[in-house]
């Protein structure tokens, strides 16, 4: 069997950067299938008293922020596994989401929480640290998205279907529009979208993308939100859908993703996680598409395996060059599929009972972990002996799948079953054409287990501080 190029000549690429002479040494390695098989833990970061629902590195990765049910906010060198801040968010409920605004010195943080505040913490030179509310959504913010690049500006989403727009040279709010669902019988949009996500596309942040109780994932333009104020500004720019899920009542997106290109990632409730190309969009009235029209657009790649029921999960590209996704599981396991094919590298166990959310390093092939416990788990590339996949995974995985379809309320027919492996076996096969159809293999970089666990709903969400949506 022949050994990738990749790693092939992994010693010369290490002697080449030794001397200078390898500029994308740390691309293709950080890349390697090699090293993600190799992740393993690397470490527990301990000192939260509730569940930990928020991490997140700072630009240059030597820092981790946390947020916690215990409604404080920590910093922490993950390296030493040392915690070196620790302040009261000023939040009364269970903080869902923590960022540091980019070139701020990491002395600005914001965060979101059940209590439906969006609060800005300063860190001054004294070390003392100021909280403010900035603004208020009548129910959970579980996600806020900060332009790339930007000290100022960020959104929050929240369960009471509005998005808002935060500057902070202004230090308020303004409301950018009332999210709503299609109504099979009129191309206007009908009733309000508990919002659970929002992201922004790097390469353009003038659109983001938002997901909640409906099957879209609704795209909109800023420059059209900001412009005009009228009823119509909640009309998205495009929408995205698996095609056998539209229409489907008892569905809804709990994690989003934007990749480095443009790719959008959809993680959904007891169903799949699906990858969407740009082409896929389905327009502003995605229910006004003929079934003729629909039949033309390409379906997305599909990832299988882990179970999203019990929490809103979130999802992640991971690799220099987003060449993976990765997703918590309601099993306490860790995925790690490669994104183009689909296939499954790497099966980590993360958490007693459930893993949430999942940190990639922005620098480095690592990655910080949070669920129900109280305390955060650091992923980085280890010598071990422990293989990549565990000897039970068709277990684990299989009992993710009859979890999935016994809880979930929608009817899984088998044509849908059979539509949702089809087009995995798809994918599978013509990733598997166009990588072997290439001379050159380098080419590739420019492109319940509840039940296993014996554990009932009760007992999941009895865990103390925890509170499970």
């Amino acid at each position: 069997m022949e050994v990738p190029k990749r790693t092939r000549y992994g010693f010369s690429e290490i002697c080449k950067r030794e001397l200078g002479l390898s500029q994308t040494f740390t691309r293709r390695f950080s890349a390697s299938e090699v090293v993600v098989k190799q992740i393993d833990l690397y470490g527990e970061l301990i000192g939260h008293e509730g569940c930990v629902n928020a991490v997140e590195f700072n630009s240059t990765g030597d820092l981790l922020v946390s947020g916690s049910d215990d409604t404080q906010v920590m910093f922490w060198d993950w390296a030493t596994k040392s915690r070196k801040l620790s302040f009261p968010s000023g939040h009364s409920d269970n903080i869902f989401q923590t960022r540091i605004m980019p070139f701020t010195d990491d002395r600005r943080i914001v965060t979101s929480s059940a209590d439906g505040q969006v609060r800005l913490a300063q860190v001054l030179e004294n070390g003392q640290v100021d909280t403010t509310e900035l603004g208020k959504h009548q129910g959970h913010i579980y996600k806020l998205a900060v332009e790339p690049g930007s000290p100022h500006i960020f959104y929050s989403c929240g369960e009471d279907g509005f998005v808002q727009h935060f500057d902070l040279r202004s230090g308020s709010a303004t409301t950018l529009f009332y999210c709503s669902s299609f109504s099979e019988n009129s191309k206007r949009p009908s009733n309000s979208i508990r919002l659970n996500a929002i992201v922004i596309d790097p390469r353009n942040p003038n659109y983001f993308a938002v997901g909640g109780s409906d099957e879209f994932a609704h795209v909109y333009d800023i420059r059209k939100c900001k412009s005009d104020a009228s009823i119509d500004s909640d009309t998205p720019v495009n929408t995205f859908c698996p095609h056998h899920l539209i229409g489907s009542k008892n569905v809804h997106i709990t994690g989003l993703a934007y990749s480095n290109t443009s790719e959008l990632l959809v993680s959904y409730n007891d169903e799949l996680i699906y990858l969407f190309q740009k082409n896929m969009g389905m327009g502003p009235y995605p229910l006004s598409i003929s079934p003729e029209d629909l039949k033309k657009l390409e379906e997305p790649h599909v990832y299988l395996g882990h179970r999203n029921s019990r929490t809103v999960k979130g999802v992640s590209f991971f690799g220099p060059n987003d060449e993976y996704v990765l997703s918590g599981s309601d099993c306490g396991h860790i995925f790690i599929w490669e994104k183009q094919g689909g296939k499954l590298v790497r099966l980590m166990h993360g958490d007693r009972h459930i893993v949430n959310q999942l940190e990639p390093h922005p620098h480095m092939p690592m990655f910080a972990s949070c669920g129900i416990e109280k305390s955060m788990k650091l992923w980085v590339p280890m010598a071990s002996e422990a293989p990549p996949l565990p000897d039970n995974v068709e277990k684990i995985m299989e009992s993710n799948r009859q979890g999935r379809e016994h809880r979930s309320q929608v009817t899984l027919t088998p044509d849908v079953i059979m539509h949702v492996l089809r087009l995995q076996r798809r994918q599978t096969l013509a990733y598997i054409e166009r990588r072997y159809s290439r001379a050159d293999v380098e080419s590739d970089e420019d492109e319940g287990e509840a039940y296993v666990l014996g554990l009932s709903d009760a007992d999941a969400s009895s865990e103390e501080g925890c509170s499970i949506s």
